[in-house]
């Protein structure tokens, strides 16, 4: 990852705004409804011009595809990895418990349509889970992202994002009949050592790699929000342990990890304060950690870093930016939070502004406006010239 000595450079999350027509066709193939591939290649090559260029738009310096080919951040997995099968039900967040109001006020914003893609209603892990040995699905991400850069100014850095082993296996539940995998471990090692091909595959096409983690912080309130915190982080430890098994042979300064408390507008009443994570976080074979810090329920947490110091090897990229909100950020706002994390790890040279989530984690949840997120990463890149007056003059 690239590091400048002379401003504060920035970045997002992973996922951006997808057409309609894209999210439409993304959620007919996860039902496996016919989708015309010609017209689905042409869609997928449409969306990526349009973030693409959003992105170089509005000055950010490492950028992605958008994940414009993936139906959901981590369910995309299932198209590329056999053993699943079957519908699972994953646990309501706390949130939903605890507040009927919010949960029927969701429900009316979200609907309930056949047009949404899985997000509780996911595959199980039936049986031995196997990555395609093609790896025909990540080699054509690969292909239409690097289709789509083609004939632009180089921008200063790509990245592309991955499911981590522990979001597949708190987000794909493993079938309590399933022979081949006796234990939750057995289950998420399992999943990391395939996993591991998609990962290497990524880099060695040149771009950094991010690991998408939100169970890290998430699966508190969702599949641990009736354990005790203990339980929980040893579960944290056991997903550690399988990041670092999947990076064996990828160097640490060629991935970043982004770890979340899950970008539902909601209560987040019980997240788990990042004091209690960090010291895990930081065994994690990675050399940038992404985290939210620009919502009201964590922004008072970046001083968790002044008693948690960050790694010296390690960047932070502090989400600036609220991904749940049509709030638009005023500048100074997001200068005032990227000099926030600066004092707390004392070096301006290791902090990379970026957003606390993505902005289209699934097809067909969409919490901002499409033009309302291209003008947030304004926002970013205008609080980030700001924030580098302030501290380089």
């Amino acid at each position: 990852m690239q590091t400048s000595r002379d401003r504060i450079t920035t970045t997002h999350t992973g996922s951006l705004p997808r057409t309609p027509a894209l999210s439409r066709m993304l959620v007919l193939r996860e039902q496996g409804k016919p989708v015309e591939s010609s017209a689905f290649d042409a869609e997928v090559a449409r969306c990526l011009d349009g973030v693409i260029g959003a992105q170089l738009e509005a000055g950010l310096d490492s950028i992605n595809n958008g994940e414009a080919p993936r139906v959901g951040f981590s369910t995309y997995v299932t198209e590329r990895m056999s053993g699943f099968g079957g519908e699972g039900r994953r646990k309501p967040t706390l949130d939903i418990q605890k507040f009927p109001g919010y949960a029927e006020h969701m429900a009316r914003q979200i609907g309930v349509s056949e047009d949404l893609a899985k997000v509780w209603n996911t595959p199980l892990a039936q049986r031995a889970v196997r990555y395609d040995p093609t790896l025909a699905g990540v080699k054509a991400e690969l292909a239409s992202f690097e289709a789509a850069l083609a004939g632009r100014a180089a921008p200063r850095e790509t990245f592309m994002t991955a499911a981590s082993p522990g979001v597949v296996t708190t987000t794909m539940l493993r079938a309590q009949d399933n022979p081949d995998y006796p234990t939750d471990r057995d289950y998420v090692l399992a999943v990391a050592r395939e996993l591991k091909q998609e990962y290497e595959a990524i880099v060695a096409a040149g771009h950094v790699l991010q690991l998408d983690a939100p169970d890290l912080a998430m699966e508190r309130v969702i599949l641990f929000g009736d354990a005790d915190l203990g339980t929980f982080l040893e579960r944290v430890e056991l997903h550690v342990e399988a990041i670092n098994l999947a990076l064996e042979n990828i160097p640490a300064d060629k991935v970043r990890l982004h770890v979340c408390w899950g970008n539902w507008q909601g209560p987040h009443q019980d997240d788990v304060p990042v004091a209690e994570l960090l010291p895990i976080l930081y065994r994690a074979k990675v050399g940038a950690l992404s985290i939210p810090l620009g919502n009201p329920r964590h922004e008072h947490e970046t001083v968790s870093f002044k008693t948690h110091p960050l790694p010296d090897h390690m960047l932070l990229m502090p989400g600036v930016i609220d991904v749940t909100t049509n709030y638009l950020e005023h500048p100074e706002v997001v200068a005032n939070r990227i000099c926030a994390s600066v004092a707390a790890i004392g070096d301006r040279e290791r902090v990379v502004a970026g957003t606390d989530c993505g902005f289209g984690t699934f097809a067909s949840y969409e919490f901002v406006a499409q033009d309302v997120a291209w003008a947030k990463l304004q926002a970013l890149s205008e609080g980030a010239a700001i924030a580098t007056r302030r501290l380089w003059g």
